[in-house]
């Protein structure tokens, strides 16, 4: 399958480092003019650059603004007026009590991970449906399905997510934009080692604690080891194709079986 995204571009919240970086680098490969975002500029030039060096001859762009404020959204469409493909990958996550999570941790999962999206499908869902062509992708959890004991909080606006995209992939109906989650599974990206070390012995080589995280917490997993973030940039990537055109108002799992269902 030749995916050629030459023209379009391409909005990756998050991207900077783990799977936002990696799905930043495939759609670059694809052809994809890149915006590389995060909150710190020091981050996001150090992002743009790496993914320039990854990808000889990319189009990348650098954007430094949170997207979790009104004021950093509205600087994101001040930088890139026309968005084709926009990544909601931006996320929080981390164990906790269920029971000592306080009113404002919830406000902030919700507003980092659900509302940041919802702004900027917002801002850019309307200029997509004009031009009759777009892709919105919000990068989901198996957690949205199975929640996690010790991250409720994540979980829930995971979920959220789903219906966010649902809706809105409703709202995009007939016009040429299509709007679909993707449900990433364990993956291992260099925050999911802090994770892991939370829950099993510091001590242990990496290779051991993985194993023993995912045969202790994560034992539905078919797949039997963390995904690699390149496997979920690799869904990402066709999901903004022309040739994903017939696929929308999905929840498309990248989660290695663990979600013990046919459907999620």
């Amino acid at each position: 399958m030749q995916i050629d995204l030459k023209g379009r571009t391409a909005l990756v919240t998050g991207s900077t480092q783990g799977i936002g970086a990696a799905i930043a680098a495939g759609l670059a490969r694809a052809g994809a003019r890149v915006a590389v975002n995060g909150r710190s500029k020091e981050r996001v030039r150090d992002g743009a650059a790496a993914l320039e060096r990854e990808v000889p001859g990319a189009e990348v762009v650098p954007v430094a603004a949170d997207v979790t404020t009104e004021e950093g959204a509205r600087r994101v469409v001040e930088a890139l007026p026309q968005v084709d493909v926009l990544v909601n990958n931006l996320g929080v996550f981390g164990a906790a009590d269920p029971l000592e999570i306080s009113d404002d941790e919830w406000r902030r999962y919700f507003e980092v991970n659900v509302l940041a999206a919802v702004r900027l499908i917002r801002l850019f869902l309307p200029g997509m449906t004009e031009r009759g062509w777009g892709r919105v992708q919000n990068i989901a959890s198996d957690s949205a399905i199975v929640t996690p004991a010790e991250m409720i909080h994540y979980g829930m606006s995971k979920t959220a997510l789903l219906a966010v995209s649902r809706g809105f992939a409703k709202q995009a109906a007939g016009t040429g934009v299509t709007v679909n989650s993707v449900i990433a599974g364990p993956t291992h990206t260099g925050g999911v080692e802090d994770f892991v070390y939370e829950l099993v012995d510091r001590d242990l080589p990496w290779e051991e604690a993985q194993r023993a995280f995912m045969r202790r917490h994560r034992p539905q997993s078919l797949l039997q080891r963390l995904i690699e973030p390149e496997e979920i940039a690799n869904m990402v990537v066709y999901l903004a194709s022309e040739q994903a055109s017939a696929t929308t108002g999905g929840a498309l799992r990248v989660d290695g079986g663990y979600v013990d269902s046919i459907l999620p």
